[in-house]
């Protein structure tokens, strides 16, 4: 039994470690690379450059912290004027959503 223990998980540890750098941190890729943003999302978060999952996090961030949540349907956030600007002018907007319409603020990569 503690062979396969040693074979499933120790190919994790491998892994972990491969995405270890030099410097100690863990390497920032996919949607936790931090790239520039538009204007309008650079306005929101205060930056010219995010992650997709710091931006995410922001949003969400603010949106609790104004109340924005339908009280009725916890799936419907209600924009205000700051949340219009990203999120394409927009009333309201399902959880769902949101990382979709973010997803148009990220400068594509080559």
């Amino acid at each position: 039994m503690a062979g396969a223990y040693n074979r499933l998980f120790g190919g994790c540890r491998a892994l972990m470690a491969a995405a270890k750098t030099e410097s100690g941190g863990v390497r920032s890729s996919g949607i936790r690379k931090v790239v520039p943003v538009s204007p309008q999302l650079a306005k929101f978060l205060g930056s010219n450059e995010a992650s997709r999952t710091d931006a995410v996090k922001l949003v969400w961030e603010y949106i609790k912290h104004n109340s924005l949540q339908n009280p009725q349907n916890k799936k419907e956030i209600r924009c205000d004027d700051k949340l219009k600007t990203i999120f394409g002018e927009k009333d309201t907007v399902g959880f769902t959503e949101i990382t979709r319409l973010l997803s148009q603020h990220f400068v594509k990569s080559a």
